[in-house]
């Protein structure tokens, strides 16, 4: 089938706005100190400079491409989500970028990770908020799945937004992140998530994913292989309804 000009027009208009914007968030990293256990990388996010330690020997405490992406639309969707005094937990918060740059955007954040992981978040959270956020993030252990209610209640947790970068990959808890995502969701939570696609497995979350939550495709960057998605809880969904420690099948 041989496409008109003006669909070839599209699809070089598309292509070019995929290199833009790709090269526009990677050149808010710069290059790190020398290479050792520890490391360190700058970026620039929010009008500030932002520098963040990260453990080369751990996949959870390195800055993924993923998280530049979402903190690219954090900073240039303000007009239309703005996120000042806005309640944001994010999920595998990592090294803490996400979070440092949702809070300097005026948010109260609450971000969350593995315990193993928590001191060098709260390390990076401190060093790059203090005096220059509205709210002092907070940090907090979550496994995924696991005491949900106990540690975040429904009754007492609120969140306007629920934020990931890169937390589908090849691991064994593809099934309990989704049950994460819905406890800490409500009716009018919005959810911002940026995926860089690898393996089928974890091409097929998304499909579990859109069972419970209306998903709209905000960046697609074939560059980077990330897209960035904003869902929000659908009303009801013919199919799987998530739970804590089970699944259970609706009745149609």
């Amino acid at each position: 089938m041989t496409m008109n000009n003006t669909e070839k027009s599209s699809i070089k208009k598309e292509e070019a706005e995929d290199e833009y914007i790709s090269s526009e968030i990677m050149k808010r990293r710069w290059v790190p100190s020398v290479f050792k256990s520890t490391s360190w990388e700058c970026f620039q996010f929010a009008g500030y400079e932002i520098k963040i330690t990260e453990a080369t020997d751990c996949y959870g405490a390195y800055v993924w491409p993923s998280a530049l992406v979402l903190c690219y639309y954090l900073e240039h969707s303000q007009k239309e989500n703005s996120l000042i005094d806005k309640n944001v937990i994010e999920i595998g918060s990592g090294t803490g970028l996400v979070s440092i740059v949702a809070g300097l955007l005026g948010s109260n954040v609450t971000a969350t990770d593995l315990p193993h992981l928590l001191g060098n978040l709260q390390y990076n959270i401190s060093r790059n908020t203090k005096l220059r956020s509205k709210y002092q993030p907070r940090v907090k252990e979550l496994s995924w799945g696991v005491d949900l209610e106990k540690n975040f209640p429904k009754s007492d947790c609120h969140y306007d937004y629920v934020m990931a970068a890169d937390v589908v990959y090849s691991h064994p808890y593809l099934d309990e992140l989704l049950m994460t995502f819905d406890h800490l969701c409500q009716d009018d939570t919005i959810i911002l998530w940026t995926m860089r696609f690898r393996l089928e497995k974890e091409n097929a979350f998304v499909e579990k994913f859109q069972c419970l939550f209306d998903t709209e495709v905000i960046y697609d960057l074939p560059i980077l292989q990330i897209k960035l998605y904003k869902a929000q809880r659908k009303a009801l969904c013919p199919g799987k309804m998530i739970t804590q420690g089970s699944e259970r099948e609706l009745k149609h």
